[in-house]
């Protein structure tokens, strides 16, 4: 009966640790995989950091990027794409930070802004002069941005889709939040149709806008990803529609009161 027994242990405590090899292992594979990050790369960096107009600073797990000639009074906290470094996206607001607006870029746990517990408060209490917030995000992030655009809509006055959608209807009925949808036309990954499918979740008067020519990878300055389109447009370009179509519909959004001052 004891002999009975101590097998039993045994066989127990060999497959606790095998259950507890695995989960090991797992978790090693996990963490290797999302720090094979797609880096920013140098160059834009360096064109950012060398133009007067524009203020970066890395605080509180955050880029606070701020107009030099003041900071205005709307905002937008962003959420970077799975496994892309939030340096990569400097480039992407460089214009529209010069032109007055805020942009607070959120340094994710392993890049993946889907893991990201800090409350909104964190990032907005970076820039307290900024009076109206968006929340926006590229890619996964954009799933990130809607959380909280579903959850703080005190806060939230505008959400802002870089190849992204929602992942849910939560947002669709909502006639007090402005929703810009900014898509790529040759994004092999966030692809047309996508887009066209997630109009069902989003506000009735949500502007949808695609970008000719461009790529997912385009909506940050990190290089090509694996999966996506192939572009017919340069990297400036489609960070000049970017800019351009960020300044429309914030614009747009001031006029009829939201960020758009509602």
């Amino acid at each position: 009966m004891r002999a009975t027994k101590n097998r039993s242990r045994r066989v127990i405590g060999v497959v606790g640790a095998s259950v507890l090899g695995v989960l090991v292992l797992a978790i090693g594979a996990f963490v290797f995989w999302a720090n094979l990050t797609y880096a920013a790369l140098p160059e834009p960096l360096t064109e950012v950091a060398r133009d007067d107009r524009v203020s970066v600073a890395e605080r509180d797990g955050a880029i606070v990027m701020t107009p030099t000639s003041g900071a205005g009074e709307s905002g937008l906290v962003f959420f970077a794409g799975a496994k892309v470094e939030p340096e990569a996206y400097e480039a992407t607001f460089r214009e529209t930070v010069a032109q007055g607006r805020t942009v607070v870029i959120v340094q994710s746990f392993l890049n993946l802004p889907l893991l990201e517990t800090r409350p909104l408060s964190d990032f907005t209490g970076l820039a307290p002069e900024v009076d109206t917030w968006a929340v926006g995000g590229h890619s996964m992030g954009g799933v990130q941005a809607w959380r909280f655009a579903a959850s703080d809509p005190k806060t939230v006055q505008a959400l802002v889709l870089f190849a992204s959608y929602c992942a849910d209807d939560a947002l669709a009925h909502r006639d007090d939040l402005d929703v810009l949808s900014l898509s790529a036309a040759n994004d092999g990954l966030a692809t047309p149709e996508k887009i066209e499918v997630s109009r069902a979740d989003l506000p009735d008067d949500t502007v949808f806008e695609a970008i000719e020519g461009a790529v997912h990878a385009q909506f940050g300055a990190y290089g090509e990803q694996p999966g996506d389109g192939t572009p017919t447009i340069s990297d400036d370009r489609a960070r000049a529609e970017i800019s351009a179509a960020l300044e429309s519909f914030f614009g747009l959004a001031a006029e009829e009161g939201g960020v758009r001052g509602r």
